[in-house]
């Protein structure tokens, strides 16, 4: 019953989420957004750890899409057909809907590398889960071996989600005649913290705070106090994805991406400097990696890896 009260919900949001984007309804969208993900919390609240992460993410994606698609399109002609944003709501994870004007044209190109990425990175990640649950049997340091296989098992579900099943979806929308693409974008090449949440790193979530937060607000408060907020609207995001399915580490996500916003204001500051020691490549891409990285436990809490990351693999909690 409590999958079909989930399907339900997201199913009533896509129906009436149309209406709202073309009446270019935003503050409603807003609302919608809170009430489902307020219902579908309450509905999995005694649930799995990852039922309810899965069923919040998926519900809070949806609500986000309406509220995108309506800013986007505020002031224009809504020249998204429902069947279009039918598919781009339930099959895509980005957030710009414009690509999916095309759906039903001629096939794209490089449509079958990006499936073929896809599968190999899937691969990648599957036999790195094997050998997590080679490490856990090895016979040393029970806490060097808890570290260990959670660092493998993240990289491998990153992988299997982000490297491999989003570029198969990226690669088989083309085939359809939408202009769909990679939304992590080699991120290990990443020579600054802005051009690796900006332009590398989880696209969907750019585009996300970039319309609906970072633009509509530079204007009116400012672009380094919209820039906090997007990076704080990213963090309230981990929040419900990563602490409250396993009911802990409160604030912990927040912090991870209030850290990068100011790091990125220093980051610019330092830029601007004739000599700074970020113009040499090398040492960008090791400042990147760094912060990016040290505070990640911040973001991947106990309790998540508890709950969600160790389960998910078959191990145990």
């Amino acid at each position: 019953m409590h999958s079909f009260y989930f399907a339900l919900l997201n199913l009533l949001i896509v129906l009436l989420g149309y209406v709202l984007i073309k009446e270019k309804m935003i503050w409603q969208s807003c609302v919608m957004l809170i009430s489902g993900i307020i219902i579908v919390d309450f509905i999995f609240l005694d649930d799995n750890a990852v039922i309810r992460m899965l069923s919040l993410i998926a519900t809070t994606f949806t609500g986000m899409k309406v509220i995108a698609v309506a800013e986007t399109y505020k002031g224009k002609v809504l020249s998204l057909r429902f069947i279009q944003w039918l598919a781009f709501a339930v099959g895509w994870a980005g957030m710009r809907a414009q690509p999916f004007e095309t759906l039903g044209a001629k096939p794209l190109a490089n449509a079958w590398p990006m499936v073929w990425f896809g599968v190999s990175r899937i691969i990648i990640g599957l036999l790195l889960i094997l050998l997590a649950h080679g490490i856990v049997l090895l016979p040393v340091n029970a806490y060097l071996i808890y570290i260990v296989a959670s660092v493998v098992l993240l990289i491998a579900f990153s992988l299997i989600l982000h490297f491999g099943l989003l570029s198969i979806s990226a690669g088989m929308w083309r085939l359809a005649g939408v202009n769909t693409y990679y939304l992590f974008r080699q991120p290990a090449k990443a020579l600054s913290l802005t051009e690796f949440w900006s332009k590398r790193w989880n696209i969907a979530f750019s585009e996300m705070t970039s319309i609906t937060i970072f633009r509509p607000l530079k204007n009116k408060i400012g672009e380094v106090a919209a820039m906090i907020l997007a990076f704080a609207f990213s963090g309230l995001l981990h929040e419900l994805a990563l602490s409250v399915p396993v009911s802990s580490g409160y604030g912990l996500p927040m912090m991870y991406f209030i850290i990068q916003g100011v790091l990125i204001l220093a980051e610019k500051i330092i830029m601007r400097r004739q000599n700074s020691f970020l113009h040499n490549k090398t040492i960008s891409r090791l400042w990147t990696f760094f912060w990016v990285v040290s505070p990640a436990p911040l973001l991947f809490h106990p309790e998540f890896i508890r709950q969600i990351v160790w389960p998910l693999a078959g191990l145990g909690k």
